[in-house]
């Protein structure tokens, strides 16, 4: 089962040059699992459906972005799945009032899948650099929501809007508790790539306007872990995608993130 994460920046820049790019990429790695932030989805237009075409099934958020300077009407979360989707919902993440005008979310579908029953998650968490308390309680918010749901596996995946040292990572990859509450997740990127950077906001794509943004591995696939065992599906193997330019056009402001899952060997 193959599993990717973007974000994609809206229709910002130059979008009929980006989309061309995303598409073709898309074509190329053939996801089972998609999780799309920051998509676009208006009356007139689905930017989830455009990319993935008519062979996917697709949940989106309810409530997104009004549209104000420098954000899109519409932007939002959406998931996309070869697999029927079951019943889909989301988890509330405006914890505090600071987290009002953003379409922060926890998108979560129910779906069966040849691997077993798996509950797939997209968390866009908020994204500002003074807000770690806010995405703490967002992290906390979406896993005390997926601890609650019966499924075989349980994939998280998402734009988490820090990097892997930051409080609401480190709770939910079992690294230390928050108001009560543990879980552990299987960071994929770690799983496979150890403590290479893994970077996925950097200013080596010029579509990123921050020159020192602090966070630069932002985007994630995380796997639920058993109770013996680690993960309960096998990363065969994590990657990042779209982080070079294709004839001179950068995807998105963000790389993406794919990871190869399978059944335990042993």
């Amino acid at each position: 089962m193959r599993v990717l994460t973007l974000n994609l920046w809206g229709r910002r820049g130059d979008w009929e040059a980006r989309r061309e790019v995303i598409a073709e990429g898309l074509r190329g790695l053939r996801p089972d699992l998609v999780a799309f932030q920051e998509a676009v989805v208006t009356e007139e237009y689905d930017q989830a459906a455009d990319l993935l075409g008519p062979a996917y099934h697709l949940a989106h958020q309810a409530e997104r972005e009004p549209g104000e300077e420098g954000v899109e009407r519409g932007q939002g979360v959406s998931i996309g799945s070869r697999w029927p989707l079951g019943e889909a919902r989301e988890v509330d993440l405006h914890v505090t009032l600071r987290t009002a005008g953003f379409a922060c979310t926890t998108l979560i579908a129910e779906l069966d899948t040849p691997l077993g029953s798996l509950i797939f998650a997209n968390h866009v968490a908020s994204w500002q650099l003074q807000f770690e308390r806010e995405r703490e309680l967002q992290a906390l918010a979406a896993a005390r929501a997926l601890e609650e749901l019966d499924a075989d596996h349980v994939v998280l995946a998402g734009d988490l809007t820090a990097d892997a040292e930051s409080g609401g990572v480190r709770f939910l990859c079992g690294r230390q508790s928050l108001e009560g509450t543990s879980v552990c997740y299987r960071d994929a990127w770690e799983s496979v790539h150890g403590a290479e950077p893994g970077e996925t906001f950097t200013p080596r794509n010029p579509l990123v306007s921050d020159w020192d943004w602090p966070f630069r591995r932002l985007d994630y696939i995380l796997v639920r872990c058993g109770e013996h065992g680690g993960p309960t599906l096998q990363i065969v193997d994590c990657a990042l995608i779209f982080d070079d330019p294709v004839d001179g056009v950068w995807a998105s402001d963000h790389f993406g993130v794919i990871a190869d899952l399978g059944l335990p060997q042993r």
